[in-house]
Formats: structure tokens, sequence, C-alpha cells
């Protein structure tokens, strides 16, 4: 069974997603048949590479609301990702664009290493701080997780892997996605939002025919 998954690297709830969904994918008897693909999907393909906002203060523009408004509600995500694990530092990230990240993912994809890339440039962003559109910053973490160096320089020197990323994007507005995470089970079922984890095992269950 065939479980795609559309996600941004710097989207919170993306990343709190696909810990439930791991999680879902532990306990589900089926687990050895189901094969995940990952995919790019750009929240905001017009972000710019550097901002200095904040995130609150991203998100008090972006919704209108006050910036003690703004603090409560990344909180409010700091401690859901907490509840699964994740050490959110929601205080040290900064809003950039992650066209050059999903471009190096979709490298990853063909080295067959993209989990382990995504995780590291997630643990990265949300935890480290570090800014996702610096080439730099791309290269040293994508080293770690595992592709080569000069592979990853090479791509992050041009336009690389561009018209993959934009394929993916267009494939899932196709399927009705407004937003992610974005999930598409074989069989034709489409999961929108970090859902409990509890609702993905009975997903997976009633596509695969496998008992929870």
């Amino acid at each position: 069974m065939k479980v795609e998954i559309w996600s941004d690297v710097t989207c919170p709830w993306c990343y709190i997603g696909r810990r439930r969904f791991e999680k879902a994918l532990d306990r589900f008897e089926g687990r050895e048949a189901v094969e995940v693909i990952l995919r790019s999907f750009e929240l905001d393909p017009e972000a710019s590479v550097q901002s200095e906002l904040s995130l609150d203060e991203m998100l008090a523009t972006k919704y209108g609301i006050s910036l003690v408004e703004a603090r409560q509600a990344n909180e409010r995500v700091r401690r859901t990702a907490a509840e699964e694990g994740l050490e959110f530092r929601l205080d040290l990230a900064r809003p950039t664009n992650t066209l050059a990240a999903h471009r190096l993912l979709q490298l990853a994809k063909i080295r067959r290493i993209r989990p382990v890339v995504e995780e590291r440039f997630q643990k990265a962003y949300f935890t480290e701080g570090a800014l996702l559109a610096d080439d730099v910053t791309l290269l040293r973490l994508a080293s770690e997780a595992g592709l080569k160096a000069d592979d990853a320089r090479r791509v992050l020197a041009g336009q690389a892997f561009t018209l993959q990323v934009r394929s993916d994007e267009r494939e899932a507005t196709a399927l009705g996605a407004r937003g992610v995470p974005f999930y598409l089970i074989e069989g034709g079922r489409t999961i929108s939002g970090a859902q409990p984890t509890d609702l993905f095992l009975e997903a997976l269950g009633a596509e695969s025919g496998v008992p929870r």
C-alpha cells in the first residue's frame, strides 16, 4: 500500500503530523507492506529568503491578530509538539523561502534518503533556528543527513529539481489540497492536517483491509 505525504519543511503541523503518522505506522500490523512517499509543497512560494520578522510577528501580520495572541498560538503549537516528543524553539525560527530545501529533498528522494534529510531539515529549523534558505546551512545539513556534498552543491548552484517541486505542488492541488500536511492513501482516501494518531491508524486499516 502506498501513502503519499505532501509537506513543507517550515510547517509546524507537517512535523507534528509526520510524528503522529509514524506512530500510527509503528502500530499498524501491515506496516511492512506500506510504502511512504514524501512530496514537496511550499506554503508560501513567494516568501522572502530572509525575513526580519519573528514567527510571532509573522503570524500576527498574516492573520491580523495581536502579538500577544500570536505568541499564545505559537505556545500552543509548541506544547502540542512536545506531546509528540518534538522540541520546538519557535523563538529562534524565522520565516523563509523553502524552494532550495525542497530541491535538495528531490535529490535525496533519488538517493533514497529523503526521510532522513527531511527530518534533519525540520529539526534544524524548529529546534536549532537554522535558516533553510542559506546555501551554506543547507549544504551542511544535507551532508550531515547523508547526501554527498558535491551533489548538493551542484543542485544549490542552479535550478535543478525546481520542475519536480512544482509538479508535486500541482498534483497536490489537483487532488484538492489547500494546505499541508496532506496525505493520499492508496485507494483514494485523502487526509488533511496533523490528525490524531488513531485516525491515521484507522485510515491505514480501512484502505488495506488489515485490522488495526
